[in-house]
């Protein structure tokens, strides 16, 4: 079955519902974060960190949004990222927005299930304008615990608006090796090495089976471009663009359940496909070409990908910033899915429901 479970539509105080997150919690009751704007509808606007729950494994969710992190910067919280540590505990992550030249992520936890938080610890102790997707922390088999990261320079001091941000980022990590109590910065950063208008933006790694981290970055060269580390995040291979054609729109990828016991689950990619595949006429270039929304399964780690499913295609909508989550028998999938007729993209926040079986199309 592949079907839409949920969706939070925006209404008149309420512009966004955006970039989200899941955690099953000790109960099997599944707890979804997101950015939830209270006054506009642009990434500049005043936003707090949200939740619902399911307690049927997503098949319905709490009606009433609750709110677990009250608009703390100078402009909004936003971009959720929830990750069940190897302690037990259950880590949030999200950005603290200031000024277009202070966006930074912060860090809290949880020793009872979400129902109270730590006091927030900040990742990156120096001020910048750094942008960490929803959805893309990661603890690695080691403990280690890896934040992939945007960093956009500030072209002047005296603006410190959105207006003033650098669109060309470079891509870096931020490390912890003691469960988030400490933070360094990677070793190595790289730049876009072609002429573009975007760098590298919105970040995300997977983990490999031989402890590589394959990372992954959105472009608007056509392609997503790709860089591995084989040290645990530290330091990074010069970028390359991949096969996966798209518009400059963030993909998603996470490891799937294994098949069957004693044999590593496969990698699970969902973007916006731009290929011929599905009959996109929108060119990759476009920047309302976040349509179709497609999904692809890796069997070797990455190096190819079949099983090409397709999500969604209006081609009057947007479908960006997806959340995976991984359960027994399916997989929970959170995105952005705005049009037309709701005036963004970026409104509207839609789960869907897939079982496994249907994204290998059997």
């Amino acid at each position: 079955m592949n079907r839409i479970v949920h969706q939070l539509d925006p209404g008149s105080e309420n512009p966004r519902n955006s970039e989200g997150s899941f955690v099953t919690l000790a109960d099997k009751t599944i707890l979804f974060a997101y950015s939830r704007f209270t006054t506009s509808g642009g990434d500049f606007g005043s936003a707090d960190i949200a939740a619902i729950y399911s307690h049927d494994a997503g098949e319905t969710w709490s009606s009433d949004p609750q709110i677990i992190v009250r608009n703390a910067g100078g402009i909004n919280v936003m971009s959720v990222s929830l990750v069940r540590l190897q302690d037990g505990r259950i880590a949030l992550f999200y950005l603290v927005k200031n000024s277009g030249n202070d966006c930074r992520p912060c860090m809290r936890t949880s020793t009872d299930e979400g129902r109270s938080w730590s006091t927030p610890i900040s990742v990156i102790p120096t001020p910048g304008y750094f942008v960490v997707n929803n959805d893309r922390v990661v603890q690695l088999k080691s403990g280690r615990l890896v934040i992939p990261a945007a960093f956009h320079r500030q072209k002047t001091v005296l603006d410190t608006s959105w207006k003033a941000v650098d669109s060309r980022s470079i891509m870096l990590a931020f490390l912890s090796d003691d469960a988030g109590a400490t933070w360094r910065e990677s070793r190595s950063w790289w730049a876009l090495p072609v002429p573009s208008n975007s760098g590298l933006q919105e970040p995300g790694c997977v983990e490999l089976t031989n402890g590589h981290l394959y990372g992954y970055c959105r472009t608007d060269t056509g392609y997503q471009w790709t860089t591995v580390s084989r040290d645990g995040g530290d330091t990074w291979s010069p970028p390359e663009p991949t096969r996966f054609i798209s518009p400059n729109s963030p993909l998603s990828v996470k490891r799937l359940p294994p098949l069957e016991p004693g044999v590593n689950g496969h990698l699970l990619a969902v973007w916006n496909d731009k290929s011929p595949r599905f009959g996109s006429r929108v060119p990759p270039s476009s920047p309302s070409a976040r349509t179709p929304l497609v999904s692809a399964i890796s069997e070797d780690e990455g190096r190819t990908w079949r099983h090409h499913r397709l999500l969604e295609n209006d081609p009057d909508s947007g479908y960006c910033y997806t959340a995976l989550h991984m359960l027994p028998d399916a997989c929970l999938l959170a995105y952005c899915a705005g049009s037309k007729a709701t005036g963004s993209i970026l409104n509207t926040l839609r789960i869907r429901r897939v079982d496994y079986r249907w994204l290998y199309g059997t």
